[in-house]
This record gives C-alpha cells, sequence and structure tokens, in this order.
C-alpha cells in the first residue's frame, strides 16, 4: 500500500512541476546599447534577404546562399561610404562605414558594418546576426557586445571567438575581415 501512494504522489509532483515550467519568455533585449539593428527577414530557407540600418544611417541589403557540409561561404552586395576625400592614415584604413559581406552560418547570417574615424574602428555594428530562435537571441544578446569590444580592442579581425557561440564568432569574424579590406581598399 505504501509503494502505491509513494508511486501516486510522485507521478502528482511530477505533474506539478512540468505544469509549472516556464515554456514562454518574453524575447531577450540586447545588451549592446544600440549596437545590434533589429532583423528583418523574408525569403525561402536557402536564402534571405535583409534590410537593416548601417552605422551611417543609410541602409544596406545583402543576399546569401548557404554553404555546403557545414562551410559557410558569403556572397552578396555590401554598401560602403567614405568620407569626403577618402583620407587615409597611417593605420592604413580609410575613414567612413564599411558594411562587410552576410557570412551565412549555421544558424543564420551575420554581417558586421565598421566607421572609421581617424584611421581607427570607433563604431561597430552587427546589421544581421541569428535571431530566429529564443535560443539565438540568447547566445547572441551575450556575444555579440563581447565580439564588438574585442573588435575595439584589437583594430582588426584576428579576435577571439566567443564560447558557446562558435558560429556567430565565425560569421563575424570572416564579416568583420570584409569590412576592413573595403576599408583599406
Amino acid at each position: 500500500m505504501k509503494k502505491i501512494v509513494y508511486a501516486v504522489l510522485a507521478t502528482l509532483t511530477g505533474l506539478v512541476l512540468l505544469f509549472s515550467y516556464r515554456t514562454s519568455l518574453d524575447a531577450v533585449a540586447p545588451t549592446a546599447g544600440g549596437s545590434i539593428a533589429p532583423k528583418t527577414t523574408t525569403g525561402t530557407s536557402g536564402g534571405s534577404s535583409t534590410s537593416a540600418p548601417s552605422a551611417s544611417g543609410t541602409g544596406t541589403s545583402a543576399s546569401g546562399s548557404s554553404g555546403s557540409s557545414g562551410s559557410s561561404s558569403a556572397s552578396g552586395s555590401s554598401t560602403a561610404g567614405t568620407s569626403p576625400g577618402g583620407s587615409r592614415t597611417t593605420s592604413g584604413l580609410k575613414d567612413g562605414t564599411f558594411t562587410g559581406q552576410a557570412v551565412d552560418t549555421r544558424y543564420g547570417a551575420v554581417q558586421v558594418a565598421i566607421t572609421v574615424s581617424g584611421g581607427q574602428i570607433t563604431d561597430v555594428s552587427v546589421p544581421q546576426y541569428p535571431n530566429t530562435e529564443r535560443r539565438d537571441e540568447e547566445i547572441n544578446a551575450q556575444a555579440i557586445p563581447i565580439l564588438i569590444s574585442e573588435t575595439k580592442s584589437a583594430q582588426n579581425a584576428q579576435i577571439d571567438m566567443v564560447s558557446g557561440a562558435t558560429f556567430t564568432s565565425d560569421g563575424y569574424t570572416q564579416s568583420l575581415q570584409s569590412a576592413i579590406d573595403q576599408a583599406k581598399a
């Protein structure tokens, strides 16, 4: 008789715990203070078209296609602006706003835009990043501000990856290098 009572109590306890578990949470707000732009995606799963404001206030658009076997490939158009005269400094970067190519990752496209002033990277924004799933939002709300901070410190694309956000980190560094290459051209 004791075994039956314990089995019923265990079952009831399990049901109470199961139904009291919160499965629906509010969206994660990015902690980068406006450095992460909202993402609007349309299209099919094979590619996406995204339009978001860049750091210069003008829109950029890019489309990408997934690589095979989990590898990343990027294709798309990017928009870059320069200040009048496109001045260069000793660092080799010309002043202006440069948007890197959108890099497709396993979880979605990542695109980085940099603002160069006085030959230094002064601002970084991420107009595209994986945010279609709740977990993507959680991971990238923590990872992207770290990647932005690392970029401003290193002043190049040789930055550490963020643990737990490997795919985003990889796409971020590839897009960042694309933007830096534009600033050197």
